[in-house]
């Protein structure tokens, strides 16, 4: 059930940022501002998620997060309803980018890495794997959805069926089965393979000194585990949400119709789907340092393939894109959330997630403006996505240098 929740919670914020693709053509059309100013809306939005995951992380630590995430539900959906009555693209920075950005915050990655790491340590890659598939999965259902509304009803009235769902999907579940710990419902964690399938891995502990470290923030700050976790974080988000943002606008471009060109980002989703469950299964078995690696590297190819349907190449590219694509969008969710979990545990673990999050964000927003400014200057995305192929290969030694395979791994007890 909490992965269920996670699964879900995490869908739907993950969807409501992937959608904004398929808005960025209408906004352009209404509001008859630059790409780049345009594209910013998101870029806010993401911002704001960098300032407030920290709060998030640590109020989840002190109260727990189902008095955290029901809140922040009911603030995402009052941010999506009020964008379907902006008349202007300032009042869409301020319901949008800033109200619905902040409410997501309570919903998305932050909340989830602080749940999945009490209930999970032997397969933890692979639970986190099946929590965060979610986010493709309802990218896959929503975006092609949201195109729907907007060519039939325009995208005022999106944003506020976007906003019902939301409230329907996430609230009467969230209220009903979040728990914080397995011994909140008397139960204990997946851990050590005390009963059938379990006894097949366990945790093995390498460094037991930085294993049974509490970690606060002030220690972790001292640690260059650390700053290489949020090198490589931010390094690899980068290029995704390039693509996330400009890749309809892009498509449309290349001669893709509107609802083809959606259907291109919905099955991105879905491929990254599958790929979020394999990385976060094989990460238990390999290695998440191995894993990443192969993954950034298919991010960087898939960015490279996306590069060649702009300049001209046959609409066919799209597929090993979408796959490509997908694989190395696929590894970073899981990959994040186990890492940290893997080094960093203890009662501050929230707020170390948070700052995590909080550089992942500044990387995603840099994303949609870079994609819109490079547009601008240059009128295409070209020289964006050589520079975004090349911070994707950048991240790679980073995941190395934090190693978590040497204070945790996962190991077969057959």
């Amino acid at each position: 059930m909490i992965v269920a929740i996670a699964f879900l919670s995490m869908g739907v914020w993950l969807a409501m940022r992937s959608a904004f693709s398929v808005f960025l053509v209408p906004l352009l059309d209404e509001f008859k501002c630059s790409r780049a100013t345009t594209a910013g809306v998101q870029s806010v939005s993401l911002l704001v998620y960098t300032v407030s995951a920290p709060l998030v992380g640590t109020l989840i630590d002190r109260i727990g997060p189902r008095r955290i995430v029901l809140p922040g539900i009911i603030i995402l959906c009052i941010g999506l309803g009020l964008s379907g009555f902006v008349r202007s693209l300032t009042q869409l920075y301020v319901t949008y980018g800033l109200v619905a950005g902040f409410g997501a915050t309570f919903v998305s990655i932050v909340a989830y890495s602080a749940v999945i790491p009490h209930w999970f340590e032997g397969r933890r890659g692979l639970a986190s794997g099946i929590s965060v598939s979610g986010m493709g999965i309802a990218t896959f259902t929503l975006v092609p959805l949201t195109q729907y509304f907007i060519g039939t009803m325009g995208w005022r009235f999106a944003y506020l069926v976007t906003a019902g769902l939301v409230f329907l999907l996430l609230f009467p579940l969230t209220a009903l089965f979040l728990r914080y710990k397995p011994g909140d419902v008397g139960l204990a964690p997946e851990a050590d393979g005390s009963a059938g399938a379990r006894k097949k891995r366990a945790v093995e502990v390498v460094d037991r000194a930085w294993a049974e470290t509490d970690w606060t923030l002030s220690r972790v700050a001292k640690e260059g585990r650390f700053w290489a976790v949020l090198a490589y974080s931010f390094l690899v988000i980068i290029p995704l949400y390039v693509v996330l943002t400009h890749a309809v606008g892009l498509l449309r471009g290349a001669g893709f119709d509107k609802m083809g060109a959606a259907y291109v980002l919905a099955s991105l989703g879905i491929s990254s789907s599958f790929f979020k469950i394999f990385w976060g299964w094989i990460s238990d078995r390999i290695g998440r340092e191995t894993a990443f690696t192969i993954g950034a590297v298919s991010m960087t190819i898939g960015v490279l393939l996306l590069l060649t349907i702009e300049a001209g190449a046959p609409s066919w590219f799209a597929y090993p894109f979408i796959i490509f694509l997908g694989c190395g969008w696929g590894v970073t969710s899981p990959i994040f959330m186990s890492v940290a979990a893997d080094l960093f545990q203890g009662k501050s673990f929230g707020l170390i997630y948070g700052i995590n999050e909080a550089v992942l964000g500044i990387g995603a927003a840099l994303g949609p403006w870079l994609g819109g400014f490079v547009f601008d200057a240059t009128g295409n995305y070209r020289l964006a996505l050589l520079i975004v192929a090349a911070t994707a290969l950048a991240s790679c030694p980073f995941i190395w240098m934090a190693a978590p395979r040497k204070v945790r791994r996962s190991r077969s007890l057959d």
